[in-house]
């Protein structure tokens, strides 16, 4: 019996946007049954998403279309680059380089929600606290911190460097910092529990039984989901200072057939937007380690 992944109904919502904007109920209704979400579930998160300015509604029941709002598309954009990231690294095209990247801020408390939005931000991006306002992160994120910083109006209170000689009381080999620094056993666990879920559905749709849209369409969603809970809390650490075999790379190689799968079965017809994303990512890394 194929385990039930339990999917927050608004990340449903944002899994079904197609390339055009636009959420058909017709679907969302349908895969929300398939996912056990009651029709009002889903009409009282679509009266919110609305509310919220974060989408518009025309028409009304199963005939009714959903228009993500510009900001909804620009801020729900998969994120493909640390994605893309991962896949590279699986695939030994991202070795790391031996440096490690630190951030460091003091906001006053004036500006508090400021300063806990950049400290959450850092975390996000794979960052480790050191100590009070002192961040590390084994892969080059300054970009995306000073995105952050300038967003949340604290770029002067950030200072950012980079060192390959870290010490964090006796401890300086790299592998050993990791091991201290990240909870690498709970990241591991949640790519065990990916792979679990993973590995039936992959039955499903490489077996012989041609699945119906809507079938792929909840199968695409709950994968959606999985990878969004196994991937960002993980910081995606450089191979070379993970215990090996690390099991984020086995769930992402399973992740990465279903996506072909998806993509094959799905062809020709309109589909939402992460099938194509993903299944982009994966083909362009697989051409990519095979030059």
């Amino acid at each position: 019996m194929t385990e039930h992944i339990e999917i927050p109904t608004r990340m449903l919502v944002h899994a079904l946007i197609r390339e055009d904007g636009t959420v058909r109920a017709d679907e969302l209704y349908t895969v929300a049954n398939t996912l056990e979400m009651s029709d009002q579930q889903v009409r009282l998160c679509v009266k919110r998403l609305v509310a919220e300015g974060r989408f518009t509604h025309e028409g009304r029941g199963r005939k009714a279309e959903l228009h993500a709002t510009a900001d909804t598309m620009r801020a729900l954009a998969p994120n493909a680059d640390f994605l893309r990231h991962a896949f590279q690294q699986d695939a030994g095209l991202a070795p790391w380089d031996g440096v490690w990247h630190l951030a460091a801020f003091a906001v006053p408390e004036s500006a508090r929600t400021a300063r806990d939005s950049l400290r959450d931000t850092l975390v996000h991006l794979g960052g480790a606290p050191l100590q009070g306002g002192l961040y590390v992160c084994a892969n080059a994120w300054e970009p995306y911190v000073e995105e952050a910083a300038h967003r949340l109006g604290a770029h002067d209170a950030l200072t950012l460097l980079t060192t390959t000689d870290l010490r964090r009381g006796a401890t300086q080999e790299p592998a050993e910092l990791t091991r201290n620094l990240w909870p690498l056993q709970e990241i591991a666990e949640r790519y065990h529990r990916l792979s679990r879920l993973v590995k039936p559905r992959l039955a499903r749709l490489t077996g012989h039984d041609r699945l119906s849209p809507s079938t792929l369409l909840t199968i695409a969603v709950e994968l959606a989901a999985e990878l969004t809970r196994a991937m960002e809390p993980d910081p995606l650490l450089p191979p070379q200072l993970l215990p090996q075999p690390w099991p984020g790379t086995q769930a992402r190689e399973l992740i990465a057939r279903c996506w072909a799968a998806l993509h094959h079965q799905g062809h020709g017809e309109a589909r939402p937007a992460l099938f194509r994303l993903y299944a982009d990512i994966t083909r362009e890394v697989a051409e990519r380690a095979a030059r």
